[in-house]
């Protein structure tokens, strides 16, 4: 019997730094290039696995990552905890209660975009030959799983794509990450009631229908009961003024653990107990953007990259590679996804110039898409094959995405939003001190500035636009926005705060610049593109010095004029 002793430790320190090392170095390098690093430490895992490093020189791959069951399992139990906690974080970024809110257009686009690409991936894949098939009597079973592989979609890639093209705290982003926390809600459970189906190994009706009825009755339980206690614990502890982020963190990841340990006593994956708890901790209102974002940065610059890198040390990616079931899954996952939200979008009331953004950002499989994969190849329900060409359809497809959106929105009109500031609607110095009187100094401007315009119907639509998702952007910056029934033209009000607005931002800073944007209802895509311009122009660093050392108002409105009639930053402006 063997034992853990100091060889097995240090070996796996060196194991973690070479790994993180190359997995985060090569991911901040993709990551400038516009692409996801969920590639890159994909690639470290293919370069140092079997498939490159163990062709070219095996002896040497073998002292690094020798086949040694202590030494794997050491490995494999820090890449497991780096998976349920990025579970917990996707739970976290999801808004249940915002997107029940906006069920009608969310929820036809995600029902939309879950029962049609299953359709399609299941007519697709029900008639695959027996050899991808681990056992061709559960071909029914097979192709479901394959079927649901193609419903789920990245919600964090779909949310970086969408920071990044400025869109994220708009009204379309807002749509979008609403249509797919419901998409992945769904398609988790449909996941996890197929793999449990799959793990009873008896047809007989009684086992399916209690992983059934345990799947979606703790899912239900959790996100009505659970979510109000959760809602009520955290207001409780934001009272007694704890140490922060470290106490909010401590009981996020103790109730991932009590969720994950219950969900897989029921015979269901811990996962899935895992991302409930973060949807129902995600609830908490309490909960600071700031503390979020600290979970999320541990989470994916810690543990992420390890598990994604130890993918690549596991199987042989040119062993396995199989170039028509790659282009199947890469062809039918992108359509089926891609059309789905597409009619999901056209039967509801989204203008026809969104609906082609809308669908691109459901595209994308990513992480998750991996995740599920990798659970049904270690449950036993796929082949390695095509476990590769789910993989390489996830990484192809969450590569794919932001081309392909910043091709979509350069085909729309050009806007100036300078047009849209005159010298009634800016404010040198804010005398508001929270975020309520900020909005209703700037509303007060634009309704003095433009008698269509009802005050108190500009301020109700600006607050509860950010009770349901908040507009600070970071850096200090926040662009309150709503559409107003009667406007005839866009407006938009600015204000400067010297003593900057506690705003709830991403990154806790005091916001010192705000924004309010109203525009007349119908005229998205001028909503949509002056708020990206807005979030443009305001992440250079120097770009905002300029509004801050503006001496007076007329002097302020001219620098904000030429800075957004460029529309985007300053050569040379640095970029935090």
């Amino acid at each position: 019997m063997h034992y853990l002793d100091e060889s097995h430790i240090l070996l796996f320190l060196v194991q973690v730094f070479v790994l993180m090392g190359c997995a985060r170095g090569l991911g901040a390098l993709f990551q400038r290039h516009k692409q996801p690093a969920l590639t890159a430490e994909i690639l470290v895992g293919i370069v140092l696995g079997p498939t490159i490093f163990g062709r070219l020189l095996p002896q040497a791959q073998a002292i690094l990552f020798p086949p040694d069951a202590i030494q794997q399992t050491m490995l494999d139990t820090v890449a497991w905890v780096g998976v349920l906690l990025l579970l917990l974080d996707t739970g976290l970024e999801i808004d249940f209660s915002i997107a029940w809110r906006q069920r009608g257009s969310a929820l036809i686009i995600a029902v939309s975009d879950i029962i049609i690409p299953m359709a399609l991936a299941f007519a697709a894949v029900v008639f695959l030959p027996a050899r991808y098939m681990v056992n061709p009597a559960q071909r029914i079973v097979f192709a479901l799983f394959m079927a649901t592989v193609m419903t789920i979609s990245a919600m964090p890639v779909a949310a970086r794509v969408l920071h990044d093209v400025k869109l994220l705290k708009a009204d379309l982003g807002f749509l979008v990450m609403s249509a797919l926390t419901v998409n992945d809600i769904i398609g988790w459970v449909l996941f996890t009631i197929i793999l449990g189906v799959f793990t009873t190994a008896s047809a007989a009706i009684g086992p399916i229908v209690f992983v059934f009825a345990a799947t979606v009755g703790f899912a239900a339980l959790a996100l009505t009961v659970g979510r109000r206690l959760s809602t009520r614990l955290f207001d409780a502890l934001k009272r007694q003024h704890p140490p922060e982020p470290g106490t909010s963190l401590t009981i996020t990841v103790l109730l991932g653990l009590l969720f994950g340990a219950f969900t897989q006593k029921l015979g269901i994956h811990a996962l899935f107990g895992f991302f409930i708890a973060g949807v129902v901790v995600g609830e908490a209102k309490s909960l600071s953007e700031k503390t979020r974002g600290i979970i999320s940065q541990m989470v994916h610059s810690l543990f992420v990259p390890l598990f994604f890198a130890n993918i690549g040390l596991k199987i042989d990616f040119l062993a396995d590679f199989d170039l028509a079931l790659v282009v199947l899954m890469c062809v039918v996952g992108i359509v089926a996804r891609y059309l789905g939200a597409w009619l999901g979008v056209t039967w509801t009331r989204v203008p026809r110039i969104n609906r082609d953004i809308i669908a691109i950002a459901h595209t994308p499989g990513g992480m998750m898409e991996i995740v599920v994969a990798l659970l049904a190849l270690e449950a036993g329900l796929i082949i390695p094959p095509v476990f590769v060409a789910i993989t390489f359809s996830a990484v192809f497809s969450s590569a794919l995405m932001g081309p392909w959106l910043a091709r979509g929105l350069a085909r729309r009109r050009s806007v100036q939003p300078a047009q849209f500031l005159s010298i009634e609607t800016v404010a040198a110095e804010l005398a508001a001190e929270t975020r309520r009187e900020a909005i209703h100094e700037l509303a007060e401007r634009i309704a003095r500035q433009d008698r269509g315009v009802r005050l108190a119907v500009l301020e109700a639509q600006a607050m509860a636009r950010e009770q349901e998702y908040g507009t600070a952007v970071g850096l200090g910056v926040a662009i309150p926005h709503a559409r107003v029934e009667g406007l005839k033209n866009p407006v938009m009000a600015f204000g400067r705060s010297l003593q900057g607005i506690d705003w709830d931002a991403p990154d806790g800073e005091p916001v010192q610049h705000v924004f309010l944007l109203a525009t007349p209802v119908g005229t998205e895509d001028i909503h949509v593109q002056t708020l990206a311009a807005i979030a443009n122009v305001m992440t250079a660093a120097a770009n905002r010095d300029r509004i801050r050392d503006a001496p007076d108002a007329p002097a302020l409105l001219r620098t904000l004029q030429t800075l957004l009639a460029a529309g985007k930053p300053r050569t040379g402006a640095t970029r935090h």
